[in-house]
């Protein structure tokens, strides 16, 4: 029973919080701090010496140089563990420097019955009963931390770079319980074979032997500085090793220690393309947005809250945040105005629908945009092809009413946010694309000496937005043992959000009126690749016909209603180079606004009618490539 206490005792005082270890741990230093002046006392007297007001002076000098110089070097992130010679080696360094500023203290400030010697003698008693206090605790605490270890599966891992982001982030992770560092992996050879914080330095060649050896299932990057085409094909070296991937948080969080385990992030999708990102041009960044009134549509969506973050450090005057959504209108605008801080930025929330055409045009007559991102859309291809209306009506109709108000209010810029799928669509949601693209390449180009500069910019697939094919594979991961994908040779394009979004604002800087720009998006890419990339660089196998033990499989669905097997961005068969190396534009054709306005005033009538036949009827006249499906249909 008595060994039963003392075992829950133990595993109490380690399943405490970390704030509360590191309280106990500075509430002993201080004990000692005053315990050694004390028997400092005694050493140069030979007698045990009553406390004074002077040696009180004497303990909380010790005290006040001694816990933050402990703080600064780090001594409190690994409480209750003292077993390695870098621990020693810390504490000794951490109370010489505090021995040479209190002996010096000591020694200029003369205080009436405190010794100078006390300045040499205490440091040193100082030393030991810091080393002893947590050698005891090591020693009474150590068996149940490795039972405690045991219980739990602990992960081993190698850091993948021996440079200085791999030692710093070897000493912050030394101190998380849960990961055990068993060596390093370098490309340099003449770091190879040598020895680093004790652990060895190995070539990444037969990686996949390496991790066997060593029992590893995690490897760690610590290469922040390398290419996004040299972290590609690192990962596909590690593919096949079957060991998941983690990268670093911020080299500076890693520089003054400040990890835990819930730091270490998922691995950055665009390391599994292998894009480079070209950095922004802030001239063209702050054309419209510095001391701008902008407004967005659409601004809790993927592509709308990203533009609002890019917009934001631009120091715009106001920005003008619309959205039929409450509660995504509501995270954005929170998020914004956490950061506002000092700046007088004004923002302003608006819940509204840019199907609301009087709503829309008082909001644009009232506030005055210099600018407007129209990205407010519905997107999600099988939901609009089941709800044709409520999908024309959102996608058409809100650009045509926020282009309209945008002319008639004198806004200068208007730039319309659209997609791939707009090209020779096969469902709705690409035709109701690009007829929005018609309307505001017509309305551009019919009005373009009326003082509103109307563009479009079309890309792909944005990584990371709601309904983007890795957040769902890592879901799928993490609560089963099976992905699925609609069909094995689909390949999509894609860009991460923050880049598409500052390539937006670029292109609306750099547009005449009526242009339609493309987004330089790569290669595309084939998805089950990706998949098989995500599943193995999760930590797991895939399981196939060639590997039937394996841990995940993935499961061909068939092509959803409307959905394209490839996806294209140019409609016609060339293209321009603007002054942006991403930023292309496209020679596509459309239709003169005289001609186009009056089907899309009927278009209109027909919506409000609910007369579906009509609807397609018109959206087939103008829209090149449509083929309506049998399957299209409103759900109302």
């Amino acid at each position: 029973m008595k060994e039963n206490y003392f075992s829950q005792l133990k595993s109490s005082f380690l399943l405490l919080p970390r704030w509360s270890k590191q309280a106990i741990a500075i509430s002993t230093d201080i004990h000692l701090c005053a315990l050694t002046v004390w028997l400092s006392y005694y050493l140069r007297f030979g007698e045990f010496v009553a406390p004074s007001i002077n040696m009180l002076i004497a303990i909380l000098i010790s005290i006040a140089i001694a816990i933050p110089i402990f703080l600064f070097s780090g001594l409190y992130r690994s409480i209750f563990r003292f077993s390695s010679s870098n621990a020693l080696v810390s504490i000794a360094q951490a109370v010489i420097i505090y021995g040479l500023i209190y002996g010096l203290i000591l020694f200029i400030i003369i205080i009436e019955n405190v010794p100078r010697t006390i300045g040499i003698i205490q440091p040193i008693l100082f030393l030991l009963a810091v080393v002893v206090s947590r050698f005891l605790v090591t020693i009474w605490l150590g068996s149940e931390y490795k039972k405690m270890i045991g219980s739990t599966k602990l992960t081993r891992a190698l850091i993948y770079g021996a440079g200085f982001s791999g030692q710093k982030l070897f000493e912050s992770i030394k101190s998380i319980q849960e990961i055990k560092i068993v060596g390093f992996i370098d490309d340099d050879d003449r770091l190879q074979d040598a020895l680093l914080n004790g652990l060895p330095i190995y070539s990444p060649e037969n990686l996949e032997s390496l991790v066997k050896k060593l029992n590893v299932n995690k490897i760690l990057l610590a290469m922040p500085n390398v290419s996004r085409k040299r972290r590609h094909e690192i990962l596909d070296q590690i593919q096949n090793s079957h060991v998941s991937v983690q990268t670093l948080p911020s080299i500076a969080d890693i520089v003054h220690g400040k990890l835990n385990i819930s730091d270490l992030q998922e691995l950055d999708i665009n390391d599994l393309l292998g894009r480079d990102s070209v950095e922004a041009f802030p001239s063209l960044m702050e054309k419209n947005g510095k001391g701008r009134i902008v407004m967005v549509t659409g601004a809790g969506g993927s592509i709308g809250s990203e533009l609002c973050r890019q917009i934001f450090p631009l120091n715009p005057k106001k920005l003008i945040l619309v959205d039929h959504s409450e509660l995504a209108l509501y995270e954005i605008h929170k998020e914004l105005q956490e950061k506002l801080a000092n700046s007088e930025i004004l923002i302003v929330p608006i819940l509204a629908s840019v199907q609301d055409e009087h709503q829309i045009n008082k909001i644009i007559s009232y506030w005055l945009p210099f600018v407007i991102y129209h990205s407010a859309a519905y997107k999600h291809v099988p939901l609009v092809e089941s709800n044709l209306i409520s999908g024309v009506k959102n996608n058409v109709l809100g650009t045509l009413y926020t282009a309209k108000a945008a002319l008639a209010h004198g806004v200068s810029n208007y730039v319309l946010i659209s997609t791939d799928k707009a090209v020779r669509p096969t469902n709705i949601m690409g035709a109701s694309k690009r007829l929005s693209e018609l309307i505001v390449q017509a309305i551009g180009t019919k009005f373009r000496n009326a003082g509103t500069c109307f563009s479009l910019v079309r890309f792909g697939n944005v990584l990371d937005s709601s309904g983007s094919v890795v957040p769902k594979f890592r879901h799928q991961i993490s609560h089963g043992n099976q992905i699925t994908l609609t069909h094995q040779e689909i390949t999509r394009y894609f860009m991460t959000i923050p880049e598409a979004a500052q390539l937006v604002i670029q292109a609306g800087a750099i547009a005449n009126g009526g242009e339609i720009f493309l987004l330089d998006m790569g290669d595309p890419v084939k998805i089950i690749e990706l998949a098989r990339k995500v599943i193995e660089l999760s930590g797991f196998a895939v399981k196939d016909e060639k590997n039937p033990n394996g841990d995940i499989e993935i499961i061909i669905t068939g092509l959803r209603s409307g959905e394209k097997l490839h996806e294209e961005l140019l409609i016609g068969n060339s293209c321009a180079q603007t002054i942006h190396p991403k930023i292309k534009l496209a020679l596509d054709d459309f239709v003169s606004w005289d001609e186009f306005y009056p089907q899309i005033q009927s278009l209109e009538s027909a919506l409000r009618a609910g007369d579906t036949k009509e609807i397609l009827f018109i959206i087939n006249n103008f829209v090149s490539g449509y083929i309506p499906s049998d399957e299209v249909l409103d759900s109302v």
